[in-house]
């Protein structure tokens, strides 16, 4: 391949890598949002107690309705906190993809400006030999 076209291979490689970047950072914020979201319901569960006085009844029975629909949800929310974590794993398998792809495309525009390199090298060795008159003072 010559030079320009990977230099427009790397720009696009780079740009790739940049959008898997992206992409896994908002995988790992809806896991740590979805996470979060589990702790408070957990933490609102846990919350929500039997009171004592004349009203316990109603009250058990309105806490007991509550609870019920705190666990439905923290059910739910683990069921996103998984679905959360998978697309986290596969953003991170993309982002180390691309990265795979972008050092690839590095090391062959590398390897190919060390062969550039060594070609003029070897063209000035075959070079004939330039003969310069020099005037030393007499």
């Amino acid at each position: 391949m010559d030079n320009k076209k990977l230099q427009r291979l790397h720009r696009v490689r780079t740009l790739q890598l940049g959008m898997a970047r992206a992409a896994e950072t908002r995988a790992q914020d809806q896991v740590a949002s979805e996470t979060a979201l589990s702790n408070r319901i957990a933490q609102l569960a846990a919350a929500v107690a039997p009171g004592e006085g004349t009203g316990a009844a109603v009250s058990f029975a309105a806490m007991a309705h509550y609870r019920e629909k705190l666990h439905r949800n923290a059910q739910a929310v683990d069921n996103r906190v998984r679905a959360a974590e998978v697309e986290a794993a596969r953003a991170l398998e993309a982002r180390q993809s691309a990265k795979r792809d972008q050092t690839a495309v590095e090391k062959l525009i590398a390897r190919g400006e060390a062969e550039a390199a060594l070609r003029a090298i070897r063209a000035l060795q075959e070079a004939p030999p330039i003969r310069k008159i020099r005037h030393d003072p007499c």
